[in-house]
């Protein structure tokens, strides 16, 4: 009888993990809606607190309100800031003047000869434009339009990390979210048998060791759950901080990972060619070779003259009809050439160290150049293989089912032993939970090579796309 029991028990455990894989094939699951249903709700919305999102939806909303993107469009704006004021040192500089005075009642005495002049209250008003042109103005105007176009770069590469990032976590959380499903439905078929068990001790026909085995298993899935929940409320959270949502906001995926999975798409990645110019971090490294190019140059002309001139207007007005003398002339030109001839070797100390600066920089870029192009080579490797093992774990899955459902049909027969069920049911679950980090891994690989390659678009405007 007891033999009987534990047979009729390997029997119901098969059938679940069967009745599991059938329930759950090779997709992730969602909210338990209908795709009709989850479209309706997403375009109508009727709470607030619970915020819908695709794939593309998603990352749009983060491009739109993280914090760390709109400091980067505001490091552009300053950058232009600097710029212009590099820009305006250049232009004539313009100041006014209004003053007045007194002297009360003193008279200019011309020694012992009598005579006397007076110095009457007076007012006058003045303009003086000045302007001064250098070869290090002009190098500090262009160095400031490299500062913009670094930001610029900057800006975009960061909105490119913050899509992909919300894309990695946007498939982790479905991954996560499969994870959870299977095992709740697990759990549900060991609670079950569980109670059978304990209702077959009750009656005799079975110990209790037999029915605390399944319930060591029903406590261990309890703690798998829970923490596969814990996990993936990390998630969760991770993207309200990508996507600057609300701790009081739920987020529901609408999306399902095959839905999601484009094949064809990132086969295509592994025959594009590597154009390096597209790449954001080798047109950082491009800037600023030409940003320390021109900091040499910067530095050279301090040997460099510098040429100012100026423009004067003085307007006088005495409040008295007594004879005086204006010696203040109404207009004033100036020209100044100011060449630097010894500073002691500080200028060519800064020049030199500026020149080994500016070679510094150009081995960094051949060096960034080499390190690129392989690593091209090594992320279409990891695609390659990537894909390779997702085919594979596909297929398992496929096999591994039909081994279980071979030895379950074998085992009602007596063909086969109860060892040989348990252990095809422990390779199908193994071999679904191995498809599914394998198709985790495939996307990753693919979000690498795209992002290596710049072929996304995300935050570009029509006409660069």
């Amino acid at each position: 009888m007891r033999q009987s029991f534990k047979t009729t028990a390997l029997l119901c455990c098969a059938a679940a993990v069967s009745m599991t894989a059938e329930a759950f094939p090779l997709q992730t699951l969602q909210t338990g809606l209908p795709q009709e249903q989850q479209t309706q709700v997403q375009q109508e919305p009727a709470d607030s607190s619970v915020l819908y999102f695709t794939l593309e939806e998603a990352m749009s909303y983060a491009l739109e309100h993280n914090w760390d993107l709109q400091n980067s469009s505001l490091a552009v704006r300053q950058a232009e800031a600097d710029r212009w004021a590099a820009i305006a040192g250049m232009l004539p500089q313009v100041n006014g003047t209004l003053d007045y005075s007194n002297y009360m009642g003193y008279e200019m005495a011309f020694g012992e000869t009598g005579l006397s002049i007076a110095m009457p209250p007076y007012g006058s008003i003045g303009v003086n434009a000045s302007m001064a042109v250098s070869g290090a103005q002009i190098i500090s105007a262009l160095i400031g339009k490299l500062s913009i176009e670094m930001s610029d770069v900057t800006y975009r590469q960061s909105q490119q990390e913050v899509a992909e990032q919300v894309r990695l976590l946007y498939f982790s959380a479905l991954v996560s979210r499969q994870t959870i499903d299977l095992l709740e439905n697990n759990l549900e078929t060991v609670r079950r048998l569980h109670a059978f068990s304990q209702k077959s001790v009750e009656a005799g026909v079975a110990e209790q060791v037999d029915a605390d085995q399944i319930m060591v298993q029903v406590a261990t899935l309890e703690t798998s759950i829970n923490e596969a929940r814990r996990g993936l409320e990390m998630v969760y959270n991770s993207m309200r901080l990508q996507m600057n949502i609300g701790f009081d906001k739920e987020i529901v995926l609408t999306q399902t990972l095959d839905e999601l999975m484009d094949v064809e798409h990132s086969l295509d990645l592994l025959y594009d060619d590597f154009i390096l110019e597209n790449n954001f971090s080798y047109q950082l490294a491009l800037k600023s070779t030409d940003l320390y190019r021109q900091q040499k140059n910067l530095a050279g002309w301090a040997y460099g003259p510098t040429l100012s001139a100026f423009y004067q207007y003085t307007g006088r007005k005495y409040f008295s009809d007594e004879m005086t003398m204006n010696m203040t002339p109404p207009n004033m030109v100036g020209l100044t050439l100011s060449i630097p001839i010894f500073s002691s070797g500080r200028n060519f100390t800064s020049f030199q160290k500026a020149k080994l600066e500016y070679q510094k920089q150009l081995n960094t870029l051949e060096s960034t150049e080499m390190a690129l192009n392989i690593q091209h080579r090594q992320l279409k490797y990891n695609l390659s293989s990537a894909y390779e093992r997702y085919l594979t774990q596909k297929k398992n899955v496929e096999v591994s089912q039909s081994v279980f459902d071979n030895i379950s049909k074998k085992y009602e027969f007596g063909y086969s032993s109860s060892l040989d069920v348990t252990n095809s049911a422990t390779t199908l679950i193994s071999a679904q939970s191995t498809y599914v980090q394998a198709a985790l891994d495939y996307v990753t690989a693919q979000i690498e090579l795209e992002k290596l390659l710049n072929k996304n678009t995300y935050g570009q405007t029509e006409a660069e796309k």
